[in-house]
């Protein structure tokens, strides 16, 4: 193939360059706002930094106004429980999905697919009936049990199980592996990369999700970030932006941490579930 042009490609770059800066520029000026006291938050002029720093100030009072740590522990151990059962349920579905022969495996996966289109917002009200029989809302069984599965998950583990060649499972079935050992001791260690991908994309969908707590969670001590950030700005009645903005720092930094620490594999997983 010839190569493309040279204005071609700083065309290119450019544009993802602008559109990165845009993506990105709402994040600086929330960490911009967290550093800087109310009179230059309200300053006519605006300046990225701050003449006077009180970042101190900002995240020592978001921490005091409301409980920003238990709010952090909440979304973790929600996130975690939501991740651990959506992979025990993927991994199992998608490799029947992708590597067993049986009647009806086709329409099945077509099921699958047309889970996805479904948003979540449409099965909220039956949910929320049943969780109240059950006398479960406001706990934590409540934000978890209804996202132990993924129609996601198990899309994307099916499309990266396709990619695994079918000698490996002949060789396992040889040395006297059942079908769900072959899925814990020979899919798994190969599914990694696509596991941590849609970690990291399950840990954003739901430490982000706010419909769903807004419906289930009265009580302070069980909100999980975004909802706690809400509380927060009720609080404070929307006019203290820099402890607003601190708190909404607190929360997002995990996110960022995380795709950082592991953006080698997601990137990796990703490719790899597109192969076929």
């Amino acid at each position: 193939m010839r190569p493309r042009p040279l204005w071609f490609r700083l065309l290119r770059h450019a544009l993802l360059a602008g559109l990165g800066l845009l993506m990105v520029l709402p994040f600086v000026l929330m960490v911009s706002i967290s550093l800087k006291p109310a009179h230059e938050i309200f300053a006519p002029e605006f300046r990225l930094l701050p003449e006077q720093w009180h970042a101190w100030q900002n995240y020592s009072l978001a921490f005091a106004k409301q409980p920003l740590g238990r709010y952090l522990l909440n979304g973790l151990l929600v996130t975690a429980c939501i991740f651990a059962a959506q992979a025990l349920f993927a991994l199992p579905c998608a490799y029947a999905l992708a590597k067993l022969r049986w009647r009806g495996r086709e329409t099945t996966f077509v099921f699958v697919l047309l889970a996805l289109l479904v948003p979540p917002q449409v099965p909220a009200i039956p949910l929320y009936i049943g969780l109240w029989h059950l006398k479960l809302l406001d706990t934590y069984a409540a934000l978890i049990l209804p996202s132990t599965i993924s129609v996601f998950g198990i899309f994307l583990m099916r499309q990266f199980f396709r990619t695994v060649p079918d000698d490996l499972l002949h060789a396992a079935r040889l040395d006297g592996l059942s079908e769900f050992a072959i899925v814990w001791r020979v899919m798994l260690p190969t599914a990694l990369p696509a596991l941590v991908a849609f970690g990291l994309l399950s840990l954003v969908w739901n430490w982000n999700d706010f419909f769903w707590p807004l419906l289930v969670i009265q009580t302070d001590t069980l909100a999980t970030p975004p909802l706690g950030v809400v509380f927060f700005a009720n609080a404070e009645a929307g006019t203290n932006y820099g402890p607003l903005m601190a708190a909404a720092t607190v929360i997002t930094a995990p996110l960022v941490i995380a795709f950082l620490v592991a953006q080698r594999w997601f990137i990796d997983g990703v490719t790899m579930t597109a192969v076929k």
